[in-house]
């Protein structure tokens, strides 16, 4: 199963070029355009699933401002995060190292721990010369980057004014999944707008060296509390659920069916709240998606199309009711399938539905950016397959969840090992929503015996040190 890996991703050559790597993100430049490095516009959404317009994970979300960002750019319709929690997932895409040999598992864990001598990508951005903004959650918590300017603290909630919490008797939840309308009245304004008036000033600033400007929005991340017009949108009776077969755990290993939080769901369907929370869950999305659509609108007002590149991106997925399991911490589909969008000078517009992962994004940026790699990066610079979408591309993705329990997502399977040595296996040419695992089958055998070998051997030992959620990191 494994193929030789395409010549431009040889780790050798990518460290070796770098001094003299073209600036333009596929080597060459738009007519007329200046000799200098592409700004970076770093978009990061937080808890946002395939519920996207684009993914097409549900048939009434409704991204269109997403979704015209991957329309003017590659849009990897595989994309898959490194780890299905916050902190691990963001610090993998930050500095490049994945989970399973920083250790960093958990949210609690104090990040710089076990990522010593790995530069963030604000301080790798820094070192090329680059001017570093950022605005909102980018990091989960304790963010000393050598941000130029910086809005507020990632590790900070904004305490919510009036207007951003729901009315009396608007408010719903079911154990700590609560949703609900903001008030109506104008007195309040939510952290992400802030995140968005101040992302949209620097776009139209004008900067006398490349800037790397990241803009973090909090939601769809719980509360799901947006203004009422994202609610109004939606008729809660029409509301489509999953479909999750009855059966749905039966092929499970313990383990993973302890994963799934079956009480959780329970507590839901007695409340006759499953549609409800969809509902809240698909409004949260939406107001991202319009926060998005007003970054966009400075972006294009402020002519920097020609000269920037825009990632966006989400740490992870999350599960609305599927296999019974909700919020994230599974190493399922739908708690590791994420949007990920780059758009260009020279970046020709389309999908490409080879399996990527989010760690992937730190060695094209570096790439892009003309930096200097450390030796831990996990990932692959997606250069060719920004020209190619269709190549061979023979990178599957390693997702996390502890030391000891992996998810191996390749174009065709995603195969699961949990700590106690128990397996899932799903093929996903026949079985995209994974209701059969095929592990124990004679007939997977020699699929497993392959995808076995690809997996860590042995996680790294998980990070011993912990913080609270507002320590800094050490400059």
């Amino acid at each position: 199963m494994t193929t030789k890996p395409h010549p431009s991703l040889n780790r050798r050559a990518l460290l070796g070029g770098l001094a003299t790597a073209p600036l333009w993100p596929l080597g060459s430049r738009p007519a007329g355009a200046a000799r200098t490095r592409p700004n970076v516009l770093f978009v990061s959404i937080d808890d946002l699933n395939d519920w996207t317009g684009v993914l097409g994970g549900h048939p009434q979300a409704s991204t269109p401002h997403i979704d015209a960002l991957a329309a003017r750019g590659r849009s990897f319709r595989q994309a898959h995060c490194n780890a299905p929690i916050c902190n691990p997932s963001r610090t993998s895409v930050l500095t490049g190292v994945a989970p399973h040999v920083s250790g960093v598992y958990t949210n609690q864990a104090a990040w710089w721990t076990g990522t010593r001598g790995a530069p963030t990508l604000p301080a790798l951005a820094k070192q090329a010369g680059y001017r570093t903004l950022g605005a909102g959650k980018v990091f989960h918590f304790g963010d000393r980057a050598p941000w130029d300017e910086y809005l507020g603290d990632a590790c900070v909630k904004v305490k919510a004014k009036d207007g951003v919490q729901p009315g009396k008797g608007e408010r719903q939840s079911v154990g700590d999944l609560t949703w609900g309308p903001s008030r109506s009245d104008r007195k309040g304004i939510h952290p992400d707008q802030q995140v968005a008036d101040w992302v949209a000033t620097k776009l139209r600033t004008r900067h006398d060296r490349p800037f790397f400007l990241a803009c973090g929005f909090y939601k769809p991340h719980l509360a799901w509390f947006t203004p009422p017009r994202f609610y109004d949108e939606r008729v809660l009776a029409d509301t489509i659920l999953p479909d999750v077969p009855a059966d749905e755990l039966d092929d499970i290993p313990p383990i993973g069916r302890r994963l799934a939080h079956i009480e959780a769901h329970r507590k839901v369907v007695r409340k006759d709240a499953w549609k409800a929370a969809v509902r809240g869950y698909l409004a949260a999305v939406s107001f991202a998606d319009a926060q998005l659509g007003r970054v966009m609108a400075a972006f294009d007002a402020s002519d920097r199309a020609r000269d920037t590149v825009v990632v966006l991106w989400s740490d992870h997925g999350w599960s609305l009711g599927e296999k019974f399991h909700w919020k994230k911490h599974a190493l399922w589909e739908e708690c590791t399938r994420v949007p990920l969008v780059v758009a260009g000078p020279d970046i020709e517009p389309g999908p490409c539905d080879r399996v990527v992962s989010l760690n992937n994004i730190y060695p094209t940026l570096a790439r892009i950016m003309g930096a200097e790699l450390h030796d831990r990066v996990a990932g692959h610079d997606l250069g060719p397959l920004l020209q190619h979408p269709s190549m061979r591309w023979d990178h599957p993705c390693i997702t996390s969840q502890g030391p000891g329990n992996h998810a191996l997502r390749t174009d065709r399977w995603r195969y699961i090992r949990y700590e106690d040595g128990t397996e899932e296996l799903y093929d996903h040419d026949v079985d995209p929503g994974e209701h059969v695992n095929l592990a124990g089958t004679s007939e997977a055998a020699d699929v497993l015996e392959g995808l076995r070998v690809r997996l860590p051997k042995q996680g790294a030992t998980p990070v011993g040190e912990t913080t609270d959620k507002c320590k800094p990191a050490p400059s």
